[in-house]
């Protein structure tokens, strides 16, 4: 193995060589997918001494994408019983087909964790981590060099990006958007502590941080730009600097609207979208998280 301190360095060097042949490259970034696979390398962690209590590992946001440069594009349709029926009596169609980096195949994922997927659609791409008893329900999709802790519930249509951190314990509501922000390498991708509720319709993207035991109701939108109004604390949260926009821990997060007051979005009568915060988390809120649990 190449890990011992030896596999960042590697790494570096040959993102910024473009002469390395896919040869070269090969074993550092098989070595670099079975670290992400098993959770023992991050996009992303928790570092207690960042600003943001998490630090961007660039290094392995340019081993994905070097995984992008060496891959050639392949046949991985899938071959159900009657595919297979039909090949051999000469019948076969085009049926569906998929084609993609050789790099990046579907992950296997290892009995011992419990994973379910329920069958419907879904895919998980290699080079993420999927953690204990998380529960997938189709279709969903998790991007290469995601981390999901565990019992994360991922419902139906939801995303998580690619190097998007997701916490354990958390519900990823139907059709909820987790961007995730591979490049630029050194920005922090997405970061969702660990249960957080995130309701249908959301979407959290541009390297947003939800804090531990947020709830984030159906339909609200965070972005690197979003101004979120905190009702509760009298305060504006919102990107500062090279600081990401961070909703605080416990924090319940609706959609609301900001009026225009000036020009002609005052003269039309129009609003904004503004994320609101009406509370913290309470017994009622961890009552409704403990129904979730019960429907896993």
């Amino acid at each position: 193995m190449l890990w011992d301190n030896q596999l960042p360095r590697i790494i570096e060097e040959l993102y910024a060589s473009r002469d390395s042949s896919p040869e070269d490259c090969l074993q550092a970034f098989e070595e670099l997918k079975t670290g992400l696979n098993e959770g023992t390398i991050r996009a992303a962690e928790p570092h207690p001494a960042a600003p943001t209590g998490w630090r961007v590992n660039a290094w392995v946001k340019k081993g994905i994408l070097l995984g992008f440069r060496i891959g050639h594009t392949v046949e991985m349709s899938l071959r159900t019983c009657a595919h297979l029926a039909d090949e051999a009596a000469g019948t076969l169609d085009a049926g569906f087909q998929f084609r993609d980096k050789r790099t990046y195949p579907l992950q296997c994922l290892p009995a011992e964790r419990n994973i379910r997927v329920v069958p419907g659609g879904s895919s998980i791409r290699d080079g993420c981590y999927i953690g204990r008893s998380v529960v997938c329900m189709p279709p969903m999709y998790v991007n290469v060099g995601a981390y999901v802790g565990d019992e994360t519930l991922i419902d139906s249509h939801a995303l998580v990006g690619s190097c998007a951190q997701i916490g354990k314990r958390c519900h990823l509501s139907a059709a909820a958007q987790i961007g995730g922000v591979l490049e630029p390498v050194g920005a922090l991708p997405v970061i969702v502590e660990d249960e957080v509720l995130v309701g249908g319709n959301c979407g959290v993207y541009e390297g947003a941080i939800v804090g531990k035991g947020a709830v984030l109701g159906a339909g609200v939108i965070l972005t690197g730009s979003t101004p979120v109004f905190d009702l509760v604390r009298d305060v504006v949260h919102c990107r500062e600097a090279k600081m990401p926009l961070r909703i605080p821990a416990g924090a319940v997060v609706v959609p609301g609207a900001r009026a225009i007051t000036s020009g002609r979005g005052r003269e039309l009568g129009l609003s904004l979208q503004a994320p609101v915060i009406v509370k913290y988390r309470d017994e009622k809120t961890d009552v409704a998280a403990r129904l979730e649990e019960l429907l896993r």
